[in-house]
């Protein structure tokens, strides 16, 4: 018999998004199929499936042990988020038995069908850094007697979903600083940086709108600039590694001295970035928007204001709550609510209540003297309280030329009309 070969072993997923691209989250199912295309019979030992989710964080130091001495400290630490095999083809050997149990693929293309499950919990988010990663895989293995395995890897994205519909990504983020510089002994006015953003939480693709005030007092001329900055940081061992990076970035318009200079919802587009990964132990990624103060020859002026990119977008709703929150931290509030109305502006008058007490004992009331009866009761049950005084107008006898004393309870009283009796009695 002429042995046939293997032309393609391939994985492919069922689940793929609009760029092609198979995305999921933790509790997910994962499916997809191993294809296999052979030319001529190919007998098959087994065909096994692996997949795994792995952390893993690396980098190295130099450190000197003397003068003449030096040695490379390495760093590695390695986390466990998946790890899921089954047999597709074929069965698990047994050592007890020696025969082995071989399947024939004839010519064409053969399906197998693959599943699992993610675990339910926070899965860390597909990454790619310079000192580690976040990587989700499955590896198919073809094993054929007296032949090398035939491999193939492909690899899934999984997000941790960050949802910045919430109260805390809703927030909005302000700060202001100021400096001042020195030459020798000479000291310029100060330079002044105020800055806000209307919430905390953002996602790929959004903008963010930049309101900012600088004023510039000092002798040098000096240009605002704003810049959407990542920061990377790794651990192992105890020892943590950071490294920061510009995504993005916009410039102001020069400012000379004695100038100011307003930034009234300035753009800054968010580009495709990693969302935010706040959950690992190995891998931590972060962004800040940072405004600052260009100074030629000194340290610029800087303000940074913490974000967190996202995976699921801001809904309509939660859009109108964060502009309402936004436009009620500018109002000034009055420190003390105004006293209600005076009672007496709005309580029926003795003539009304004789005239109504008089047509209830002489006569039935008719229609119109009872819908103005009922207006009466109905004006009266839903007005406010009367007007009180935190001052106790009547004081106890033998005060003399004390203060009044302070009332300890609220009047509140509410008065009610018996349709009945025509009666009004206070409660």
């Amino acid at each position: 018999m002429v042995l046939g070969k293997v032309k393609t072993l391939a994985v492919c997923f069922d689940c793929l998004n609009d760029n092609n691209v198979p995305v999921y989250s933790g509790g997910d199912s994962v499916s997809g199929r191993v294809i296999i295309e052979v030319a001529g019979e190919v007998r098959v030992k087994t065909l096994n499936i692996t997949a795994r989710g792995v952390a893993k964080v690396r980098w190295t130091e130099s450190r000197n042990a003397g003068a003449n001495t030096a040695y490379t400290q390495n760093y590695t630490e390695e986390v466990e988020y998946l790890n899921y095999s089954d047999t597709l083809i074929g069965e698990e050997r047994d050592e007890d038995s020696p025969e082995e149990t071989l399947t024939v693929l004839n010519t064409g293309l053969h399906e197998f069908a693959f599943s699992f499950l993610l675990p339910q919990m926070p899965l860390a988010t597909s990454f790619e850094g310079k000192h580690g990663s976040v990587r989700y895989w499955v590896r198919a293995e073809l094993y054929r007697p007296w032949l090398l395995p035939v491999r193939v890897k492909k690899e899934f994205t999984v997000f941790e979903h960050i949802d910045i519909n919430t109260p805390l990504l809703l927030a909005p983020q302000a700060g202001t600083k100021d400096k001042t510089l020195c030459c020798w002994f000479c000291a310029s006015g100060p330079i002044s940086l105020s800055a806000k953003i209307e919430r905390k939480g953002y996602t790929p693709g959004e903008s963010l709108q930049i309101f900012a005030e600088v004023e510039n007092c000092s002798s040098r001329v000096v240009v605002p600039k704003a810049a959407l900055c990542q920061t990377q940081t790794y651990f192992a061992k105890g020892k943590a590694r950071q490294l920061q990076q510009q995504v993005a970035a916009l410039r102001g318009d020069t400012l000379p001295q004695g100038k100011s200079q307003s930034w009234d919802g300035k753009l800054l587009h968010i580009p495709p970035v990693s969302p935010s990964i706040l959950d690992c132990p190995l891998i931590r990624v972060e962004y800040s928007l940072v405004v600052y103060v260009d100074i030629p020859g000194g340290l610029n002026l800087s303000l940074s204001l913490p974000l967190v990119i996202g995976t699921i977008p801001l809904h309509a709703f939660a859009s109108r709550t964060s502009s309402i929150s936004s436009y009620c931290s500018t109002i000034s509030w009055p420190e003390r609510p105004e006293a209600p109305p005076s009672y007496s502006d709005l309580a029926v008058t003795e003539e009304q209540r004789r005239g109504c007490l008089e047509r209830r004992e002489g006569s039935e009331v008719n229609e119109e003297d009872q819908e103005t009866l009922q207006a009466y009761i109905t004006e009266f049950r839903y007005q406010p309280p009367p007007l009180y005084s935190e001052l106790d107008p009547n004081p106890e006898p033998g005060c003399g030329g004390q203060e009044t004393r302070p009332l300890t309870l609220s009047l509140r009283t509410t008065l009610t009309c018996s349709e009945q009796t025509g009666n009004y009695t206070y409660r």
